[in-house]
């Protein structure tokens, strides 16, 4: 698979706080609330992409996505301060679930601000796990700005969507992964803040350097992969329908991770609208599981590059599956 080739933070290579030891460690607490998921081979995708299509099944948390790693983890490192002064965070949903998750693990007061607009299910589902919602802004980095400041205000922490103790939960993912499929060769992961594809890299590369690690981003919101070029942060317009990966600003630390020189990812990837709701329909159709939007990009990008996937051992993250009923109702209406 061809893409253009990062410039690396050189020349240290410095890694934002998060290691393979602190993935290794995470474990105890990500386990105390949750199981591993599921990784299927399925037959119909194999067969559309021409290799071994396996689907790491984040979908199939409870909250149903796989930002509540890194929140359940969050919650085993808070100080008496921070659970008495709550927190803040900014979400388009699914990381917003996350930490409203480590909120009532804890009993800690959690403030999510979110973007006008943004999905119904994901607002009810973290007002169910008893955050409060401020609807801040026309997008998430409009809401970050605002609960920044907030936090800031009121002496409470802000916690950003790729802090180094959520990237260590996320990333006992990847560690399920190797243990379950040493011999993967590829695997493809959605790209929004970062913390999934920073945390796959660091442990697929851990274990194995020769796992290839492939991003994945709408192409109407690419500032991760315009900063993966330029190997530093790059606004970018963002106007994509996927909420979970619609970021107009890279967050630092997780760039890093994905542009490390040894740990880092091998490739990234930009589809269209088109091709996500193509892959979440698909997801319908051969494997009768839900995608968002952007759990079905790692699909919609082996299918643009099936010719240099032939054969291999591919695995995809379907990082979750909290799609609007009214974007679902648009990829079944489409397909009939």
């Amino acid at each position: 698979m061809s893409a253009s080739t990062a410039t690396s933070y050189n020349p240290a290579d410095q890694m934002p706080g998060c290691t393979f030891a602190d993935v290794e460690t995470a474990r105890e607490s990500v386990y105390r609330h949750l199981y591993p998921t599921p990784l299927h081979e399925y037959a119909a995708l194999s067969e559309l992409i021409g290799a071994q299509i396996y689907v790491k099944h984040e979908n199939h948390h409870a909250v149903g996505a796989f930002k509540v790693r890194g929140g359940v983890n969050l919650s085993s490192t808070l100080s008496d301060h921070e659970r008495e002064v709550g927190l803040y965070t900014a979400s388009t949903g699914n990381h917003g679930q996350s930490i409203a998750f480590a909120g009532k693990v804890t009993g800690t007061r959690v403030c999510v601000a979110m973007p006008d607009g943004a999905n119904p299910s994901k607002v009810a589902a973290i007002r169910r796990l008893g955050a409060e919602v401020v609807f801040q802004g026309g997008d998430f980095d409009e809401a970050r700005e605002w609960a920044q400041s907030a936090a800031a205000s009121g002496g409470a922490r802000f916690i950003g969507p790729t802090d180094p103790e959520l990237i260590a939960g996320v990333g006992t993912y990847t560690l399920e992964i190797m243990e379950s499929l040493p011999d993967v060769e590829v695997i493809i992961v959605p790209v929004g803040a970062g913390s999934g594809a920073a945390s796959v890299s660091l442990v697929a590369k851990t274990i194995n350097p020769k796992v290839r690690v492939i991003a994945v981003q709408a192409e109407r919101a690419p500032a991760i992969h315009r900063s993966w070029k330029a190997g530093r942060p790059v606004e970018a317009e963002m106007e994509t329908a996927a909420e979970g990966i619609a970021t107009r600003v890279a967050q630092e630390n997780a760039l890093r991770m994905i542009c490390h020189s040894k740990t880092g990812i091998d490739d990234f990837v930009l589809v269209s609208e088109d091709e996500l709701v193509d892959a979440a329909r698909l997801y319908l159709e051969h494997i009768r599981n839900v995608a968002e939007l952007a759990g079905a990009a790692p699909l919609a990008a082996a299918i643009r590059y099936r010719d240099q996937l032939a054969g291999a051992k591919v695995v995809l993250v379907l990082s979750g599956g909290n799609i609007s009923m009214e974007k679902l109702r648009g990829i079944i209406d489409r397909d009939a």
